[in-house]
């Protein structure tokens, strides 16, 4: 008697094809409408006319506007990668190895960021670190300046603002990638007399360091893609392409460029999945 039950590869297909909708739906088809977007070409105004013109990615590659704001989008989104991934690996390390039925309050409160909007945060540090925040007042009382320091409308505030924002996510991906650790190994080591200094850096780091790198490459593309809190602690002085992009959008009105923007920004996106992958299995080699 013939198995009329579908084959395992055609149930999978058939599983698969609300996600394979929901996607298209929520993404595919946004991404296809930016890039006929881009190759519109418009009047003065933000008048769109009907026709393909390639004026839009000219501009974006040849002036130096765009190189410099790429360039500036890049180093602040390493740093604040960086910060957060200095600040977030102690706390990461520390939860992994906690033995408490306080674990999981502790690991709570470091993601509760994420519960809290990102409007009302960038608020806060504008509060926090203002010339009559928090911050210059202590330093004012305790004798320390005699003037506020410029904390917010730079890139000062804005790597303050992106480190405290990215920090959660970047928790959480050290936290799931921290697995790979082995306590023996640490013991081991420790039993054969190397120091705790040598036990992290033969040891812990490299075993940890898939864990590094997916964290990183989540927390780089938040970054670059941030608007609420450059545009905030920034001032409006702190040009980054996701600014650019409003700018473009919202207030010249040039749909095109923005799209444009948005078009190579993503690209931007896909070699930096494709060179994390390629370095996450060499890292886990």
């Amino acid at each position: 008697m013939a198995d009329d039950r579908p084959s395992q590869p055609g149930l999978a297909a058939t599983l698969s094809l609300p996600a394979i909708a929901a996607v298209s739906l929520g993404f595919l088809l946004p991404v296809l409408w930016l890039a006929r977007m881009s190759v519109n070409p418009t009047e003065p105004g933000g008048v769109l006319r009907e026709g393909w013109t390639a004026n839009q990615y000219v501009e974006l590659f040849t002036d130096s506007f765009y190189a410099e704001l790429t360039l500036a989008s890049l180093q602040m989104s390493a740093t604040a990668t960086l910060c957060a991934l200095l600040v977030g690996y102690p706390i990461a390390l520390f939860l992994y190895r906690l033995e408490s039925r306080w674990k999981t309050l502790l690991v709570l409160l470091a993601i509760c960021p994420l519960l809290v909007s990102g409007v009302v945060r960038a608020y806060g540090w504008i509060v926090i670190l203002g010339d009559a925040g928090w911050i210059n007042s202590m330093l004012r009382g305790a004798g320390l300046i005699d003037r506020p320091i410029r904390l917010v409308n730079n890139h000062i505030g804005v790597t303050i603002g992106l480190t405290e924002s990215l920090l959660p996510y970047m928790t959480l991906s050290l936290l799931a990638g921290l697995g790979r650790l082995d306590r023996g190994l640490e013991e081991a080591a420790r039993t054969l007399g190397a120091s705790p200094l040598r036990t992290f850096l033969r040891i812990t780091l490299p075993l940890s360091l898939p864990a590094v790198v997916l964290g990183s490459t989540i927390c780089f593309m938040l970054a670059v893609s941030a608007f609420v809190t450059p545009r905030l602690l920034g001032g409006g002085r702190v040009l980054l392409l996701a600014t650019e992009i409003y700018e473009q959008a919202l207030v010249t009105l040039n749909w095109p460029l923005a799209a444009a923007i948005a078009m190579a920004l993503l690209a931007l996106f896909s070699v930096v999945l494709v060179a994390s992958g390629r370095l996450q299995r060499r890292v886990a080699e």
